[in-house]
């Protein structure tokens, strides 16, 4: 080596200086925000190998029934909310966290065995029991995901942070498509799920690694009053007391729930016209695929570059404010222009403002509760509650069908304007309670 080769010190400070200037992460944290990004990738990117499958199973039951595999999902997220809460007061965290992803691998290889078993045969109702166990878990692996990040993490940390680790979901979101799109046709549907399971392991041994590193959090205060070796007490219906108890987390859960509403709308106006316009099941699964890549290519320049600046700059409240003002513009075009081309563009912008901006954002909004809320009302919010809106909206988009698009632009419409005033007033109490406000108040969990 010659004598004006970097060492290994300079060489580590210049890439600690690159992500600093990237996602303002300090050097003692990059370690670990490293992993935890890897982690996403895992976790979302194997979640995106079997997405459109489960999206294509949607079709063999019938996007015209879609409906009753929503109801199906909240029904089975109402069940397992209360058996998640019961497992994590028996279970310690730092054990909990990462069983949760072995079992969603080992059920994936259970419903692949199944399908191998009916062959060519296209049975609608294990199709509708995959899509409804995949719609169950997809919320609730997510919600795990973010509940450890917000315990992991101080307010001051999420701000600056939460938008670069959400960037390893969103390559995941782009390796997933990739996978799904080049090997569907090789491997076919059942063996996607065999490497989405395969994934799934690798994450839970990541959130293995990361319960062991979380004491070199020590240092921040406010992250180390969580810790991880321990049972969360409490009966199985925990989550839903904490949550009717608290008028923050009541804001958040009005929050989602409108969001909900929204996506829903767009989710199965989009999969009526895929249905009509790809006859095969590998052709809707090629089709939803390069949705989720297009999504995950454009999302992934604004984590990395600029989700952190921008809460930073603009605040809390203009995170939570993006969706509602795009979905308000997007839905309009929707009422003169109802086509596949138009419908799966409002689709990507959509989602995009959504995983970049909005979702890092409400996640934030977890760094303020208690650890029980983190983890059981949270799940609650982010699995019964999500599922609730997606039923709701649902059974009302199918009473609006006979209306056209028009009548479901216009339910569009009112929704999204509902959603202004609740996103404007959850994040200005955040920023308020946070001390980022004018002033201070009450507890948040008043």
């Amino acid at each position: 080596m010659t004598s004006d080769s970097p060492t290994p010190a300079v060489r580590s400070s210049w890439i600690a200086k690159c992500f600093r200037s990237m996602a303002i992460i300090e050097p003692p944290e990059l370690p670990i925000v490293l992993l935890c990004t890897l982690c996403f990738f895992l976790l979302f990117g194997s979640y995106s190998i079997v997405k459109p499958v489960r999206d294509a199973m949607g079709t063999v039951y019938g996007m015209s029934h879609i409906q009753e595999l929503f109801t199906g999902t909240f029904i089975a997220s109402f069940v397992f909310a209360p058996l998640y809460s019961a497992l994590a007061a028996r279970i310690r965290l730092s054990r909990f966290l990462p069983g949760v992803y072995v079992f969603i691998a080992a059920s994936l290889l259970a419903f692949c065995a199944q399908f191998i078993a009916v062959g060519e045969h296209e049975d609608r109702w294990i199709a509708a029991g995959f899509y409804v166990w995949v719609s169950t878990f997809n919320i609730l692996i997510i919600s795990v995901f973010w509940s450890f990040m917000a315990d992991l993490y101080s307010g001051a940390q999420a701000r600056r942070l939460f938008g670069f680790i959400a960037a390893g979901a969103t390559l995941g979101g782009i390796a997933g498509p990739l996978l799904a799109t080049g090997l569907v046709h090789r491997v076919g549907n059942n063996g996607l799920m065999i490497i989405a399971a395969g994934g799934f392991l690798a994450t839970a041994a990541v959130v293995t690694l990361l319960t062991r590193v979380k004491p070199l959090l020590q240092g921040d205060e406010s992250a180390a009053r969580s810790p991880l070796g321990h049972r969360l007490p409490g009966s199985p219906f925990a989550g839903f007391t904490l949550l009717f108890q608290s008028r923050y987390l009541l804001m958040i859960t009005a929050f989602l729930l409108l969001m909900t509403w929204i996506s829903t709308i767009v989710y199965i106006q989009l999969g009526d016209l895929i249905t009509h316009a790809f006859p095969s099941r590998e052709a809707r699964t090629q089709a939803y695929a390069a949705i989720d890549l297009v999504v995950n290519s454009l999302a992934v320049f604004v984590q990395l570059l600029g989700t952190g600046r921008i809460i930073q700059r603009f605040g809390v409240t203009f995170g939570l404010l993006v969706n509602p003002v795009i979905m308000v513009v997007a839905f309009i075009a929707v009422a003169f222009s109802p086509v596949l081309l138009v419908l799966s563009a409002i689709q990507v912008t959509r989602r995009v403002a959504e995983y970049a901006v909005a979702k890092p954002t409400r996640e934030m909004l977890f760094t303020a509760v208690d650890q029980d809320e983190k983890y059981k009302a949270k799940n609650v919010i982010d699995t019964v509650v999500y599922r609730f809106g997606d039923v709701s909206s649902a059974w009302v988009s199918s009473w609006i069908q006979p209306f056209g698009v028009a009548g479901l632009a216009v339910f569009g419409i009112v929704v999204a304007v509902l959603w202004f005033p609740v996103a404007w007033a959850l994040g200005r109490r955040y920023e308020r309670e946070r001390g980022e406000g004018p002033a201070a108040s009450h507890e948040l969990s008043a």
